[in-house]
C-alpha cells in the first residue's frame, strides 16, 4: 500500500470515529441490547395502576430565574395535586443577583426554600435540598423546565421494579425553528432520546439529564460540589448495580438555546463537567459489563472529543492528497473559504450551511470543554442563557 493510501484509509478511519456516536452506534445498540434480558425499547412501561406507590420530592436550583421561576413553581403544585398532595417542593437560590428569592416568598408557605446569601453552585444545592426531604423518590428538573403533570405518576410505575435506580424522563424542546442553533439542538436532542430509548431496553442509559430524572432517595451519594450532579449520580447508581432507565411518557418541555455563542459556551462548560466526572468514575465504569463499557464509549468518550477525530480526519486527508501531488496552496485556500462560507452562515443564518456550522461549532465546543477539564478547570457556577429566558419560553 502506497503512502498516500495509508494516509486517506487513516483518514477514513478518524472519520468513522468522529460519526461512530451519531451513526454507527445508534444502529449497533439493537445488537448489542439483544438478549440477557433486553426489552424493546418501548416495553418497559408497567400497566397503569391506580395510586401512587412512592411519596416524591422535586428539587430545584435556581440562580437569576426571575424569568421563569413562578411558572416552575406554579408547575411543581400542578404536580403535587396531580399526585394527591404529598410531594415536597424543595427550592435553592444560589446567590441570585435579581428578583429570584423575593419573586418565591409569597411561596414559601407551600415549599421549602432555602436561599444563600453567596454563589455555592447547583451540585452543592442539590445536595443541600436532598438533606431536606425525607421523601422515596427524588426528583431533580431545572428552572426553566415544565414538567408534564402526569409525569410523576409516569416515573412512579419504572419504580415498581426494585432493580430500578433511576429514571429519566423525556424532554422535548419546544422552539425548534427558532434559529438555525435552536434547530441543530432539537434534532441533536431527538437522535439523544431515541438512543436512550435503546439504552434503557438494557437497563444502562449512559447519564441522565438535568431538565428531569428521578432516583431512589436511599440511593443518593452526595456529590462533590466541584462536578455535575446529573450525570455523576446516574452513572455512580448504574455502577452501583441498579437500572438506569427511560420514561418516555415522562414529559417535560424547554426551549432550547438560540444563540450561537451562547451554545458554544454551553457546550465548554458541560463537556469540561462531564469529562471531570469521567475521570472520577471511570475506575468504577471500567469494570461494569463488557457491553455497558461500549455503549459508555460510544456514547459519551467518543462524542466528547468528537472534534479531535474531524480534525485528525482532515490532516490525514491533506496529507494524502499532498502526497499525491495536489499543490498544498490549493488545499490552504479550499480551507480559508470553507471557513469563511461556515463563519458567514452562522452570521447571517444561511441554511442549511448555518446548520453544518452550528453542528461542528457545538463539537468544537465539547471538544474544548475537554481540554479545560484536563487543565483543571471546573465550573462549579453557572449563568443562565439569556437567548431563553424571556417572556414567552
Amino acid at each position: 500500500m502506497t503512502a498516500a493510501a495509508i494516509l486517506l484509509v487513516l483518514s477514513l478511519l478518524f472519520l468513522g470515529l468522529a460519526a461512530h456516536p451519531f451513526v454507527s452506534y445508534p444502529m449497533s445498540l439493537r445488537f448489542v441490547t439483544r438478549g440477557r434480558g433486553a426489552q424493546r425499547p418501548d416495553s418497559s412501561a408497567p400497566p397503569l395502576s391506580t395510586g401512587m406507590r412512592h411519596r416524591f420530592a422535586v428539587c430545584v436550583c435556581a440562580y437569576n430565574e426571575a424569568a421563569c421561576i413562578e411558572r416552575k413553581v406554579e408547575n411543581m403544585l400542578e404536580l403535587r395535586q396531580t399526585a394527591g398532595g404529598d410531594l415536597d417542593i424543595l427550592v435553592y437560590v444560589d446567590g441570585s443577583s435579581d428578583r429570584t428569592a423575593e419573586l418565591l416568598e409569597p411561596y414559601a408557605d407551600r415549599i421549602t426554600l432555602v436561599v444563600s446569601p453567596e454563589r455555592r453552585g447547583k451540585t452543592y444545592g442539590m445536595n443541600l435540598l436532598v438533606s431536606r426531604t425525607s421523601a422515596d423518590v427524588i426528583v431533580f428538573t431545572d428552572a426553566n423546565v415544565r414538567i408534564d403533570p402526569t409525569a410523576i405518576a409516569a416515573i412512579d410505575r419504572r419504580f415498581a421494579d426494585p432493580q430500578v435506580g433511576c429514571v429519566c424522563g423525556h424532554l422535548i424542546y419546544t422552539n425548534g425553528e427558532e434559529t438555525a442553533t435552536a434547530e441543530v439542538g432539537s434534532l441533536y436532542w431527538r437522535l439523544e432520546e431515541t438512543i436512550k430509548r435503546h439504552e434503557s431496553a438494557f437497563g444502562a442509559v449512559m447519564g441522565a439529564d438535568g431538565s428531569l430524572f428521578a432516583i431512589r432517595r436511599n440511593l443518593h451519594r452526595a456529590v462533590p460540589a466541584n462536578l455535575i450532579d446529573d450525570m455523576f449520580v446516574s452513572l455512580g447508581i448504574l455502577c452501583d448495580g441498579y437500572k438506569v432507565v427511560t420514561a418516555p411518557d415522562a414529559l417535560a418541555y424547554e426551549a432550547s438555546v438560540t444563540s450561537s455563542k451562547e451554545e458554544f459556551r454551553r457546550k465548554v462548560r458541560i463537556a469540561c463537567q462531564a469529562f471531570n466526572v469521567h475521570r472520577e468514575l471511570w475506575p468504577r465504569l471500567k469494570r461494569l459489563p463488557a457491553a455497558v463499557v461500549y455503549m459508555y464509549l460510544s456514547h459519551k468518550l467518543l462524542r466528547w472529543v468528537a472534534a479531535f477525530n474531524l480534525a485528525l480526519s482532515a490532516l490525514f486527508a491533506a496529507a494524502g492528497l499532498f502526497v499525491m501531488g495536489v499543490p498544498a496552496a490549493a488545499l490552504a485556500l479550499l480551507a480559508i473559504l470553507g471557513t469563511g462560507m461556515l463563519w458567514a452562515s452562522i452570521r447571517f443564518q444561511l441554511r442549511p450551511l448555518s446548520s453544518i456550522a452550528e453542528i461542528l461549532v457545538a463539537l468544537a465546543g465539547a471538544s474544548l470543554g475537554v481540554i479545560q477539564s484536563l487543565r483543571g478547570h471546573q465550573f462549579q457556577t453557572w449563568t443562565p442563557a439569556s437567548s431563553i429566558r424571556r417572556v414567552g419560553h
